[in-house]
């Protein structure tokens, strides 16, 4: 069964573009951006009759149509994989996730993930959220990235924590170590991020890609490594990653963007790391049932303290 929604868009509005305007018609409804977006995308929303694009100029008058799928029952096993819980109420759920571990279920991975483990902590609670696939997953962090990352328990704190992110009112800040060494001690990365034209695993930089900027500023280095605070003014796939290779300077220990001599397994092993060297290590983000702002801090995995106090 579908949930079936009808609105009129008034001869007079503010948001010309039909993904911003069901966003702020449907907040009371508790659906997020991205489900809007998948909604438009899979031929959901019809406008007028007729299927649109989520960049669609309104001009008042069209009648939109909306149709709601029920939530997916969840088929994923929950497992009873240990979690670092940093704090826990009834609306979220902030964890420090290990590296090694896959966010949430894909191609190839099913078990052993934080969501599998979250269904066993959480119970019943992140059904229906964000999909049968993600539930209640907010944002996520490359499997070999540690760090700070929050999952919603209900609609309500999954709609306000990704508006709080996709408005970049949430801050995310990283540590990351570099092979090679920086020109000035803080600049910003502002090139847009798409799938690679070829290798379609990877993102690259294109001119046809999403807006992404990051901004770092170095704590210290030596004549070949550079350690960096990376702060996220957009979120996209890889982001980090991607923008530290395109100044010559790639994470160390990363497979898939590092060039040089740390870019592989046999260095890493070296280096004692099990993933990259790169650690979600602040995040902060207003309460969505209080308004209160909530600040977290968590230290580098212990392999990547101790290569960081070694160099």
């Amino acid at each position: 069964m579908e949930a079936i929604i009808t609105l009129k868009v008034e001869e007079q509005i503010d948001v010309p573009r039909l993904d911003a305007f069901l966003s702020a018609q449907l907040a009371d409804r508790a659906l997020s951006r991205s489900r809007i977006q998948k909604l438009i995308d899979d031929g959901k929303v019809l406008v007028d009759g007729k299927r649109a694009k989520s960049a669609l100029k309104l001009y008042g008058g069209e009648s939109i149509e909306i149709s709601v799928p029920e939530a997916e029952p969840l088929t994923l096993k929950a497992e009873d994989i240990p979690l670092k819980i940093i704090y826990e109420d009834e609306q979220l759920i902030v964890i420090n996730k290990e590296c090694g571990q896959v966010v949430h279920p894909g191609a190839g991975v099913s078990e052993g993930t934080l969501v599998n483990a979250l269904l066993a902590h959480c119970k019943d609670s992140l059904a229906g959220i964000n999909g049968s696939m993600r539930p209640g997953i907010v944002h996520r962090l490359d499997k070999d990235t540690s760090g700070l990352l929050v999952v919603a328990k209900t609609d309500q704190a999954h709609l306000s924590l990704s508006e709080q992110i996709s408005k970049r009112e949430a801050k995310r800040v990283y540590i990351a170590l570099l092979e090679g060494q920086l020109p000035t001690e803080s600049g910003i990365v502002d090139k847009p991020i798409g799938r690679h034209k070829t290798d379609r695993v990877k993102m690259a930089i294109v001119e046809d890609g999403r807006t992404a900027q990051t901004h770092w500023q170095i704590l210290t280095h030596t004549n070949r490594f550079t350690l960096i605070k990376a702060s996220l003014k957009t979120g996209r796939t890889h982001q980090i990653r991607v923008h530290m290779a395109s100044l010559n300077c790639p994470v160390v220990g990363d497979l898939v963007y590092n060039r040089k001599s740390t870019g592989n397994e046999s260095a890493r092993k070296k280096l004692g790391l099990k993933g990259h060297a790169l650690h979600a290590a602040y995040l902060s983000f207003r309460h969505p049932a209080t308004g209160e702002l909530l600040e977290f801090e968590a230290e580098p995995p212990a392999e990547f303290q101790k290569l960081i106090e070694s160099l």
